[in-house]
């Protein structure tokens, strides 16, 4: 319950602090590449339901059908605005508002692609899906984008383990100083 409320409290309040970034980013894309500026995808969040997780779209229009799924290394489909929006994490900003709906929390296991569930065991998927999942986990804080699928899914699970309070307070903290330091791909 408490977690619940911290999450409305500080999304609601980001929200509202962070309200002409967010309508910078989304005017940048919409100048760049046009509309839509959101890019809606199908995770798997807790319980197994699935929701739509938001982001600042950061690829050109269309752009699955333009090439592989998985975004790599100079992908030619990120646009310039999107290049940014992802160094800097700027792209996760509209979860804030999915964290508002319940499908996320601030802290927990990524949310995982519905195919992503082949990766785990049974027993682990039903205790990776114990817990919303969240903008931010154990993964990002220690690893940012610099770990292997089995340090992330290790990480994700330890976190349903050992989740309190207290270490999310610690896996917000340590976020946000990897973010003042390098960004994502």
């Amino acid at each position: 319950m408490i977690k619940r409320i911290f999450d409305l409290a500080a999304s609601a309040l980001a929200l509202l602090l962070l309200s002409p970034v967010l309508l910078a980013v989304a005017a940048a894309i919409a100048l760049e590449d046009g509309a839509p500026v959101l890019f809606r995808q199908r995770r798997v969040g807790q319980g197994g339901r699935t929701f739509d997780m938001l982001k600042f779209r950061s690829m050109v229009k269309n752009a699955a059908a333009q090439g592989p799924y998985f975004t790599q290394a100079a992908d030619p489909r990120i646009t310039r605005v999107g290049r940014f929006i992802r160094r800097t994490s700027l792209d996760e900003l509209p979860q804030l508002l999915n964290v508002l709906n319940g499908d996320m929390s601030l802290v927990g296991p990524r949310p995982d692609l519905p195919v992503q569930q082949s990766l785990y065991t049974a027993v682990d998927w039903a205790e990776r899906c114990r817990v919303r999942p969240g903008i931010t986990g154990l993964a990002q804080a220690l690893y940012r984008s610099d770990s292997t699928e089995a340090q992330r899914l290790e990480a994700d699970l330890r976190y349903v383990r050992e989740a309190s309070f207290w270490l999310d307070l610690k896996i917000l903290w340590w976020t946000l100083a990897r973010l003042s330091g390098k960004g994502a791909n």
